[in-house]
């Protein structure tokens, strides 16, 4: 978990670079990738901690999600605060939630 966190805030902040159009784009994909990256470390972090209280769990995805929006905005490397990015981040957490839960009443 601490390597993916580690790659995950170097992807967050690193410079911006001019996007190439593939097939595979479409508008709002970095929503879809925001919502993705963080609900693959909120899962992660429930499987590590997994009597970590909800609220501390929501306070550490969100205070994550609003320093990195915070810090792409003020390093000037091309990348620009987002609130839509902050909702697509919680909405991932919030699904690692249910996502996690569902799997461990599944589990003996």
């Amino acid at each position: 978990m601490p390597i993916y966190w580690a790659f995950l805030t170097y992807m967050l902040l690193r410079p911006g670079i001019e996007n190439k159009e593939y097939s595979f784009m479409f508008p709002g994909i970095d929503k879809v990738l925001h919502f993705s990256i963080f609900g693959f470390l909120g899962f992660c972090i429930l499987v590590s901690f997994p009597n970590i209280k909800k609220s501390t769990y929501i306070l550490i995805g969100l205070s994550y999600a609003l320093l990195t929006e915070i810090l792409q905005e003020v390093m000037g490397f091309g990348r620009s605060l987002e609130i839509l990015d902050l909702f697509a981040d919680m909405a991932g957490f919030s699904l690692a939630i249910f996502v996690y839960n569902q799997i461990s009443k599944r589990l003996p």
